[in-house]
């Protein structure tokens, strides 16, 4: 079965963004695949580059990233959340005249049609968090 996920829920708020990671690595232990991620409002904090995560504290984005290099998975942040939040990649850093990208090099930016294109091609769209 394949399945996409849209991730809402902030990587430091509570426990969702980790148990959404935890998820889609379960998917392809029972023989899945994952075809996109897509991260809104709150979530698309997992894609900056700049935060630091204490030591003694599971790093949701390094979990996210194992992810997308262990299985190849697309990772996206939504642009209109991303922009809001600072979440972004050099060429809207350069569009907005700020000073350098945030976004981190393993997420990509796109739209709510990339959200209806993960849907479209999985059997399953799983949210996690509140919108």
């Amino acid at each position: 079965m394949i399945y996409s996920l849209l991730v809402l829920a902030s990587p430091v708020a509570g426990q969702t963004n980790r148990t959404a990671a935890g998820f889609a690595a379960e998917l392809y232990n029972r023989g899945h695949s994952l075809h996109r991620v897509f991260f809104m409002d709150a979530g698309v904090d997992t894609a900056l580059a700049t935060p630091v995560v204490p030591q003694d504290e599971v790093n949701p984005q390094a979990l996210w990233l194992a992810l997308a290099q262990q299985f190849d998975v697309q990772l996206v942040a939504c642009i209109s959340s991303a922009l809001k939040r600072g979440a972004l990649d050099e060429m809207e850093a350069a569009r907005y005249e700020k000073v350098a990208a945030t976004l981190h090099p393993s997420f990509e930016l796109g739209g709510l049609g990339q959200l209806v294109d993960a849907s479209a091609h999985s059997d399953r769209l799983i949210t996690f968090g509140a919108g």
